[in-house]
């Protein structure tokens, strides 16, 4: 498939979510170079879905960008865990939902996405999660609110900065979120 040779590992920095790799290639037009990448443990994003309404949870500080964004609930994907197992614990944290107020909970898609730069391996899930409409979500939890139709995706779109977020965020778009507007076709 490829005329690129593995020389040798420099050096492998290995965390519980993060690993630094730094290796020699020889490419496909003989000249050796140095690559280093990040390997990332899989991530969670729930997309929750309350009274057709897309809940985003308060803003959280990011160190990369260094400014708080908003986001739909996520995480890491330990070792040995479902997806679907990690929805009650991320709404849990993020939204202060127990798990009695999901109703109902959908992946969508059933193997990872593969998220991949130049720099950067990981695998994401998205995940939807019907929230029970009479359970009440303490606002000090909610970042903001968007109808679960096309104009509160494309409201969402420009707040959103999260790459992952807009993937799952699209990705239910484009299946059976929007498709009766229309929209999903469009994407």
């Amino acid at each position: 498939m490829s005329d690129w040779q593995r020389l040798r590992e420099i050096v492998r920095i290995h965390s519980d979510w993060v690993t630094l790799i730094a290796e020699r290639w020889l490419c496909d037009k003989g000249k050796e170079l140095e690559y280093w990448r990040v390997e990332k443990v899989d991530s969670v994003i729930v997309l929750p879905i309350q009274r057709k309404e897309i809940l985003c949870v308060r803003p959280t500080f990011r160190p990369g960008i260094q400014r708080a964004t908003l986001d739909f609930p996520g995480g890491r994907l330990p070792a040995g865990k479902r997806p679907d197992e990690l929805v009650p614990l991320l709404l849990e944290r993020e939204l202060g939902l127990p798990a009695t107020a999901i109703v109902h909970t959908r992946s969508l898609n059933v193997t990872p996405w593969v998220i991949n730069s130049a720099f950067s391996n990981q695998g994401l899930w998205g995940l939807v999660a019907e929230i029970d409409p009479s359970h009440p979500v303490a606002e000090e939890h909610i970042g903001q609110r968007a109808p679960a139709a096309e104009a509160g995706v494309r409201e969402l779109l420009e707040a959103l900065d999260c790459l992952q977020c807009r993937a799952v965020l699209l990705e239910w778009a484009r299946g059976e979120g929007c498709a009766s507007e229309g929209f999903g076709e469009a994407l």
